[in-house]
């Protein structure tokens, strides 16, 4: 361990930015971790549906607020995009086709296991509306990576975009849906509006801006403000994300709340740089976070897929267990789900050793694009 710790060190170029991927790994394991603390599939009946114990226990919002770090990769996303975008020597087709190869490779490794393994399941007789949760459960997260491929896509149109412009445009589709009693289906301009903030706050970190701490502490405490002041007077839930059974749900589409909230978050992670940049300076604490963006796409893709697996094996082995099967409406559930926590990680392992050459990109074709100096075959 030593030896590859001391060999993803020497490799790395003094030009790399490593708080940079470190903001990137942090925000994919928010995301699985959070993923597997408020997500349950509930075993009756010879059935499994999904629960959230936020439903049944509104106080353990926070975790949300932790765990929902989908801001910062996009905020690092606009910033790894600008910056590449700029550095392009080839066409912005040759450049478009670089990016979006990384993501639908694994993709469509996901895609076709999940089909056959949906095909099978239906054709064994196994409940239709439990064959539906897990493959939902296992899909529905890829719909933030579709937005951003989108997102990537108009990197030379919104590059210079500033941030303000998105924000009110949420404001104006909330004010339309809840104020004025607009019809549901507008909330969906938000899709792309929400997450294009942070996406244009990292284009002008790419362009040398918000590089003073003065700009980390404003949008940590003004998103933070006005986060808190939409949650206590206004009415928007506390939970960062979707509450299944929830009248509003600030994730499905973004809120105006969700989208202040990540304006807090990516001011955080940018007063983070430095300490990071003073951590990273450790071989081993570089080394963790090279292997994680090594491998970011894969565990995104298959976190959901590790649950499932240890959930069903789990139930055929010995029937329901607490923290795994049961009903998510407690404290000892809480505490049952969090040990089981470093099993779903052992099953994780195991989908990323059998998956995570699909995130490989194939030798020697880089599109004409300028490589981005990398360790071990690190991306930018």
């Amino acid at each position: 361990m030593r030896d590859i710790i001391r060999r993803i060190d020497a490799a790395t170029p003094p030009e790399r930015d490593r708080p940079t991927d470190t903001l990137r790994a942090l925000a994919i394991l928010g995301v699985v971790l959070g993923h597997w603390l408020v997500t349950s599939l509930v075993a009756d009946s010879g059935t499994l549906h999904t629960a959230s114990p936020l439903r049944y226990t509104p106080q353990l919002a926070p975790v949300s607020w932790l765990f929902q770090t989908l801001a910062v990769f996009f905020l690092v996303g606009g910033q790894v995009g600008a910056k590449s975008y700029a550095c392009t020597r080839g066409t912005y087709g040759q450049w478009l086709g670089t990016r979006i190869a990384r993501l639908s490779r694994p993709i469509a490794a996901v895609l076709v296991v999940w089909t056959v393994a949906a095909g099978v399941m239906l054709a064994a007789g196994a409940d239709q509306g439990t064959v539906r949760a897990l493959v939902k459960l296992v899909w529905s997260p890829l719909w933030f990576l579709l937005v951003f491929a989108a997102l990537t896509a108009a990197t030379p149109l919104v590059a210079r975009l500033h941030p303000l412009w998105p924000l009110a445009a949420v404001a104006l589709v909330d004010l339309i849906r809840y104020g004025l009693g607009g019809p549901a289906w507008v909330g969906w301009v938000n899709v792309v509006a929400g997450w294009l903030v942070p996406y244009c706050l990292g284009a002008a970190w790419a362009r040398g801006r918000l590089r003073s701490r003065t700009a980390g502490w404003v949008l940590l405490f003004g998103g933070a403000a006005v986060t808190g002041g939409l949650v206590r007077w206004v009415g928007y839930p506390a939970a960062m994300v979707g509450v299944p059974g929830a009248e509003i749900s600030n994730l499905d589409p973004p809120t105006l709340a969700v989208v202040a909230f990540g304006l807090a978050q990516c001011g955080a992670a940018l007063l983070l740089l430095g300490p990071l940049r003073r951590v990273l300076r450790r071989p081993a604490a570089w080394a963790a976070v090279a292997l994680v963006n090594l491998s970011t796409m894969t565990i995104f893709l298959w976190h959901q897929t590790a649950m499932i697996a240890v959930t069903a094996i789990a139930l055929a082995a010995g029937g329901a267990l607490p923290g795994l099967h049961t009903v998510p409406d407690g404290t000892g559930w809480v505490l049952a789900r969090l040990a089981w926590l470093p099993v779903f990680a052992g099953a994780l392992l195991v989908c990323w050793a059998a998956f995570r050459s699909y995130e490989r990109r194939p030798p020697g074709k880089r599109g004409g694009v300028r490589p981005v100096p990398t360790p071990a075959g690190l991306r930018g």
